[in-house]
């Protein structure tokens, strides 16, 4: 099963990128998510999934909104960042 991994290591790639610290995290059922942490302010956090049976694939917010298409990591990214964002930042 395609569980969107290679996606979602895009992601934190350019999350990394951005300052944030991200990962890849697995289920016990075997879904793939990444979890993003502001380190200035770790309350602000989200996890990030992507469903690849769909078409075009797109990355995911927790709250099952549709974020950004998975074919663009770096703007996702970049929206991620902005949500994750402090006050002071």
């Amino acid at each position: 099963m395609d569980d969107g991994s290679g996606h979602l290591e895009r992601l934190v790639d350019e999350l990394d990128a951005r300052g944030l610290l991200a990962r890849v995290v697995r289920t016990q059922s075997g879904r793939a998510f990444v979890r993003v942490i502001n380190p200035r302010a770790t309350s602000l956090a989200e996890n990030v999934t992507c469903r690849p049976q769909a078409s075009p694939v797109y990355y995911w917010w927790s709250w099952g909104e549709r974020m950004h298409r998975a074919d663009d990591p770096a703007g996702a990214a970049t929206k991620v960042a902005r949500v994750l964002a402090a006050v002071s930042d």
